[in-house]
């Protein structure tokens, strides 16, 4: 039994909900509850029922808190972390009116195109909010929505984010925050509001969005009497605002303007981001600018391909994902899903450099290389501080003739705990990798946004304090010259092919 009042820190992702019960005291993670979720759709369609993922979440924290062996009244508060940009639209009785448009659905490029030219620009989207519109922003999934499903969309008496969704019914307050809002292309991170301009461009009335709380710690409510009995908890208890699944790992790793700043991330999962907590503003077209769920910054880039297309190729080849060793002269693009990062959303995957001796084991290298040659192309953009060991400015996979960034990247995600993903992230960038213990930092994070919620304590400092970013450190080993230039000599056709078509 622990000898403290307990947290729930909740991630709810494309592929499932996790529940994490936390003792507050001492940090330690007393169980995890998991609950599977279904994501459906074909070509560029994916689309969840978020219903399923209210289901999913009182299963997971039902079974996390019978196993952690804590009294439910022992229960604090609870925050939620939620897949980013997902769009999900509720009748006036807070029913969803139809499946929620998720991050990876790229049906909405033309919409993003669109968008991007009624403004002036990707430099006139990125000095607004952040960020320019692409498909997986939750902007475009509205346009998209107003014209070719108009009548849904005039149906709407709301419009929200997942974990908004998932916060809502929980403490049955319409509540976002600045971190997850920030990725909606409708809030601008130069004046921490909703931009009035842009809404009307989308022609999306702001009484249906939430409030933006002043941070995911903030408690914006309490568990209601029908949450409570869906989760068998007691009734009242504090919930916080929570944020977006990008900013909760941020606040999981400590990271933030409590804690370490300009420190760079590579996360490794359905799709792959790179991201720091800064102190700069971001606004490059390179990047999503978002911000921190305390209204810091958080520059960001996604990829769409990351273990899902690599685990794909494996399942074609026949082979374990282990089963794999450096591509050789070829080169494989695991675009499966199309490209966020590069903008590529109508691409699919691409192997060129076959030879007579090429191997199966080899095609899988080429695909590991081709992801995470691309998550460290967009790490270059990062607007990080001087590294003080005279490495250049992103770190990343760097131009040629420059250093290489002397602080560590620290690898999460699911291929962080992938002996050939780590391999391949150490000997394309040529830098140190820091692997947490945790694999549960999302939820880790929510978490310490929940103690921040019942305590009023900084939550960055929680999770500093807590620990939950220790790990073990891998020595950095000679870049691969060779595979970046081959790789680099690819995309870049590719990328300007691509560019030249569109012009």
């Amino acid at each position: 039994m622990p000898s403290s009042p307990v947290v729930i820190g909740v991630d709810s992702s494309t592929q499932s909900t996790k529940a994490a019960v936390v003792d507050t005291g001492s940090g330690r993670l007393l169980a995890v509850g998991r609950s599977p979720h279904t994501v459906t759709g074909e070509g560029g369609a994916r689309e969840s029922d978020p219903e399923m993922w209210w289901r999913a979440l009182c299963g997971a924290v039902a079974s996390a808190v019978a196993a952690s062996g804590a009294a439910p009244s022992a229960v604090a508060a609870i925050a939620v972390a939620g897949q980013q940009h997902g769009l999900v639209t509720l009748d006036a009785a807070g029913r969803p009116l139809r499946p929620a448009l998720l991050w990876n659905d790229t049906r909405s490029a033309p919409q993003a195109a669109a968008l991007v030219r009624s403004l002036g620009g990707a430099g006139a989207w990125s000095a607004r909010t952040g960020s320019v519109p692409v498909a997986a922003m939750t902007a475009t999934k509205w346009q998209w929505l107003r014209e070719n499903e108009p009548g849904t969309a005039d149906a709407a008496a709301a419009v929200r984010l997942p974990h908004d969704f998932l916060t809502e019914r929980l403490a049955g307050t319409a509540v976002t925050d600045p971190g997850d809002a920030s990725g909606t292309c409708w809030y601008s991170t130069a004046t921490g509001a909703y931009d009035p301009e842009l809404l009307g461009l989308v022609g999306l009335d702001p009484a249906l969005l939430p409030a933006v709380a002043g941070s995911g710690a903030e408690r914006i409510g309490s568990l209601t009497r029908r949450a409570a009995e869906a989760l068998g908890l007691p009734e009242g208890l504090a919930v916080a605002a929570g944020t977006g699944d990008n900013m909760a790992a941020a606040v999981g790793l400590g990271l933030g303007g409590s804690g370490l700043l300009d420190h760079p991330v590579v996360s490794l999962g359905t799709s792959g981001t790179v991201f720091a907590a800064t102190r700069a503003r971001p606004s490059s077209p390179a990047l999503a600018g978002f911000a921190t769920t305390d209204g810091g910054h958080l520059p960001l880039a996604c990829t769409l391909n990351c273990t899902l297309a690599v685990d794909k190729v494996a399942g074609l080849l026949g082979l374990d994902r282990e089963d794999a060793e450096p591509g050789g002269e070829a080169v494989l693009l695991p675009y499966l899903d199309g490209e966020r990062t590069p903008d590529l959303p109508y691409a699919s995957g691409l192997l060129t450099g076959l030879r007579h001796t090429t191997t199966p084991r080899q095609l899988l290298g080429a695909a590991y290389e081709g992801a995470v040659f691309t998550l460290l192309r967009a790490l270059d953009q990062l607007p990080l501080g001087d590294d003080g060991g005279g490495g250049h400015e992103g770190g990343g996979v760097g131009a040629a003739g420059h250093g290489v960034d002397a602080r560590p990247l620290r690898l999460i995600g699911g291929g962080a705990r992938g002996r050939f993903w780590v391999d391949t992230v150490r000997r394309l960038s040529g830098r140190a990798v820091l692997i947490p213990e945790s694999g549960e930092l999302v939820a880790l994070g929510a978490a310490a946004l929940a103690a921040g919620a019942a305590t009023g304590r900084d939550p960055v400092a929680v999770a500093t304090a807590w620990g939950t970013a220790r790990g073990r450190e891998l020595p950095a080993v000679p870049r691969d010259e060779d595979a970046r230039r081959r790789i680099e000599g690819v995309l870049g056709d590719v990328t300007a092919r691509t560019g030249r078509r569109r012009g």
